[in-house]
């Protein structure tokens, strides 16, 4: 299976990097909705989208405005958005606010239960994550493989959503900073790179990428990669467009 990165920064697009969007072409899923969602119409393999939103803030929602335009291009027969009760309202209540944004796409929201169920014989889990405002983290899970996406949140040796990411194959998982903002991580609700390295080592995941990059940086290895390779080798930085097979 596959996963295409259409966009690894985060809080503003910058000339590298799209805002937090990530795709499973096969199966017609996408991991947040951020300003890399226009990207999704050339990826596009199914006639549905399963769009799993981690919270509301506007870098992980903005996309869905977009796919009025996808729609246009592409015979949809369902959109589904899923996430919590306080994500979807606030999307529903106010990206989609007349004023705003009067033309809503033909999307159906849906709450989350404790386990959904996806295409290819798989199934989606959730779990919460430390960020201002509340965030989730997910992982699917089909019978030979696995991946999981944690974005804003601070990586800790401690934290409660260690427990569903060990074993996983692929860890998608945010490094906002490198080690010399530690501080700033922390009082920002994000993750640095050690922090993370070390997680995924704890984790015992077979892969990480890092992803929901510092848009102020424009430097290519924004995180100091070598630093979270030092810890967990099996490390690589998430760019826009980048394709993994997993």
């Amino acid at each position: 299976m596959r996963v295409v990165l259409l966009g690894t920064g985060g809080y503003h697009p910058n000339d590298l990097r799209q805002t937090a969007c990530i795709m499973l072409p096969e199966v017609g899923i996408l991991l947040d909705a951020g300003t890399g969602l226009y990207r999704a119409r050339k990826y596009l393999q199914t006639e549905y989208l399963d769009i799993f939103l981690t919270h509301a803030h506007l870098d992980h929602i903005v996309g869905l405005t977009y796919l009025l335009e996808i729609e246009h291009f592409h015979r949809l027969h369902r959109i589904t958005v899923y996430g919590d009760h306080q994500t979807l309202l606030a999307v529903e209540d106010h990206l989609f606010a007349e004023p705003v944004f009067p033309k809503r796409p033909g999307i159906h929201f849906q709450p989350l239960g404790p386990e959904t169920p996806i295409a290819g014989g798989g199934q989606v889990r959730h779990f919460p994550l430390d960020h201002p405002g509340g965030c989730l983290g997910y992982r699917l899970d089909w019978p030979a493989r696995s991946v999981a996406y944690v974005t804003d949140t601070v990586a800790r040796p401690q934290s409660a959503y260690l427990r569903h990411l060990v074993g996983v194959d692929l860890l998608l998982h945010e490094c906002y900073f490198p080690d010399t903002y530690a501080e700033l991580a922390e009082k920002t609700g994000h993750s640095y790179t050690s922090a993370v390295a070390d997680l995924a080592r704890l984790a015992n995941v077979g892969r990480l990428v890092l992803v929901h990059l510092n848009p102020a940086s424009e430097e290519k290895d924004p995180v100091h990669l070598g630093t979270a390779q030092s810890i967990f080798p099996a490390t690589q930085l998430g760019e826009d467009y980048l394709e993994i097979d997993f």
